[in-house]
């Protein structure tokens, strides 16, 4: 395959299984507060405590201060925004509208870092556990997301719906953006820790947007970090599942691949930032003080849940 050595049977069986898992956790996190408490704070101590120093250690593939920052960054959104969810003075409070996207760009602007980092690398070969091919592809993929950070707009919009599991939603999310960030998302993975990208890549990324188009609307974000969550729980605690394990998938480590993906990423989000000025320009709308896409009916289905 162009992007993947050759699939075996299994394989692409425990690929929809960890879709389905993790799709599964996320729901299950959204059915009561006490079920998040246990999954992003109870198990995650557990883990540091007896787990994780053993599991993800130097010279693991998850042993990196990415994969540490990343695990934490993720839980520390899920907390944010389970805040804000269930307690109603934050909810109402100014932290509501500025945690989430600070949050969601924090955690993009590691994920640009790392791929500069790995530029400058000028690797190709085994670098902390995993394999990496450095290159354009990694300036190229930088700078989609970067560009997909000036691309998130309309925070002040972001409200809890009504009704017992109080999801957080942002109208002007759109799936544009969605599809942008991870084709972005993808090419990261893939950019730099390309073994694992068959899953930590494309089922990671495809658990939260099958929620977000179908099952509630206008949660990417909770979703993203909910599903995020588990995965860098669990890949912290078992790291050989996609590195050495019967189920690993290794990449193509082609460079035409790798072109070809942050070419995509690059694309996608520069056509979205024109879309976006394009709108703010024509509308006369502040994409940053304001909701930029209240015109269209995907923000208006979500806006209605007010």
């Amino acid at each position: 395959m162009f992007l993947f050595e050759s699939l075996q049977w299994y394989t692409v069986l425990m690929w929809f299984a960890v879709l389905g898992g993790l799709i599964l956790l996320n729901e299950i996190a959204r059915l009561s507060k006490a079920a998040s408490l246990a999954l992003f704070i109870v198990l995650p101590l557990i883990l540091t405590i007896f787990v994780w120093p053993k599991t993800a250690g130097a010279g693991s593939s998850t042993g990196t201060w990415f994969h540490w920052v990343k695990v934490y960054s993720a839980l520390a959104g899920c907390l944010g925004f389970l805040a804000i969810r269930h307690i109603d003075k934050v909810g109402k409070s100014g932290f509501a509208k500025f945690f989430p996207p600070a949050i969601l760009a924090f955690n993009i602007l590691e994920a640009c870092i790392r791929d500069f980092e790995v530029w400058k690398m000028g690797a190709y070969g085994i670098v902390d556990g995993v394999f990496m091919f450095s290159g354009p592809w990694n300036v190229m993929n930088g700078i989609a997301g970067l560009i997909n950070i000036i691309t998130i707009t309309g925070w002040v919009g972001i409200f809890v719906a009504k009704g017992k599991k109080k999801d957080m939603l942002w109208p002007d999310m759109l799936w544009f953006w969605v599809i942008a960030y991870d084709l972005w998302n993808f090419a990261y993975v893939y950019n730099c820790v390309g073994d694992h990208s068959f899953y930590a890549g494309a089922a990671l990324l495809i658990s939260c947007t099958i929620p977000a188009f179908f099952i509630k609307k206008g949660a990417w974000l909770q979703h993203r970090a909910q599903t995020l969550a588990f995965w860098m729980m669990f890949t912290m605690a078992f790291p050989t599942f996609v590195s050495t394990s019967r189920f690993a998938v290794e990449s193509s480590h082609s460079a035409a691949a790798l072109m070809t993906v942050s070419a995509l990423a690059l694309l996608s989000n520069v056509a979205v930032l024109v879309y976006m000025i394009w709108t703010a320009v024509t509308r006369k709308r502040n994409p940053y003080t304001g909701e930029l896409f209240s015109h269209l009916k995907g923000f208006q289905k979500v806006a209605a849940e007010k």
